[in-house]
């Protein structure tokens, strides 16, 4: 099984994988070029894509958006983020897929009104996706130089390609994790789903 590969063949497994969603490696080749600090194509198009080719269906099925974080503190206001939302707009054009880009060093501004709970600023991309509601969502992946992969796994891949859904009770509440794991169980059966853990502190969040 490619969980139980040593890291570094895991990730080679990874690239390899990933890269037969077409529609992703060209999120990631166009995203390089908006010069956006500190970003990664995140979440559900990059583990869907994995489950998709574990299990033998299309790698872009079931994939409904692609998420580009990115972090600028220097300028917090919705129009810097909007004009790379557009700019972003020219760069996907013609791709059949949404792409959604976010500063996630404004998360804060927004999150209390939206879900009724403070959220801590996030001080890197890296801490945003830390914060998805299950460990198979925190991962990221930006191309560099000389076509590279930079690639953020807090948790490592084995849940990715082991097909395991597991919760991460560091900001989702269990009513999150839960809507996701039942909507990720329906279009992937194969999954296997772990039960919330009985006690943690957690604030309500809808993102992962």
């Amino acid at each position: 099984m490619i969980g139980r590969l040593p890291l570094d063949e895991q990730l080679e497994c990874l690239r390899e994988t990933l890269s037969r969603n077409e529609v992703l490696t060209e999120v990631l080749a166009r995203t390089a070029t908006l010069g956006l600090p500190g970003w990664y194509v995140t979440a559900g198009c990059l583990f869907q894509t994995v489950w998709n080719v574990a299990t033998g269906k299309p790698p872009t099925s079931g994939i409904k958006d692609y998420d580009v974080f990115y972090f600028d503190a220097g300028d917090l206001s919705w129009g810097a983020e909007d004009a790379a939302i557009k700019a972003g707009r020219e760069v996907f054009s013609g791709l059949p897929a949404e792409v959604e880009i976010r500063n996630e060093a404004r998360v804060h501004l927004w999150y209390e009104d939206r879900f009724g709970v403070a959220c801590p600023p996030y001080q890197s991309t890296e801490a945003a996706i830390d914060s998805f509601a299950a460990t198979t969502c925190c991962l990221g992946v930006r191309a560099e130089a000389d076509s590279k992969w930079r690639v953020y796994a807090p948790h490592g891949l084995s849940d990715v390609f082991n097909l395991v859904v597991r919760p991460n009770p560091v900001l989702a509440p269990r009513s999150v994790y839960e809507a996701k794991a039942a909507r990720w169980r329906e279009q992937w059966p194969e999954l296997t789903v772990l039960e919330w853990p009985s006690t943690s502190t957690t604030v309500p969040s809808a993102r992962g």
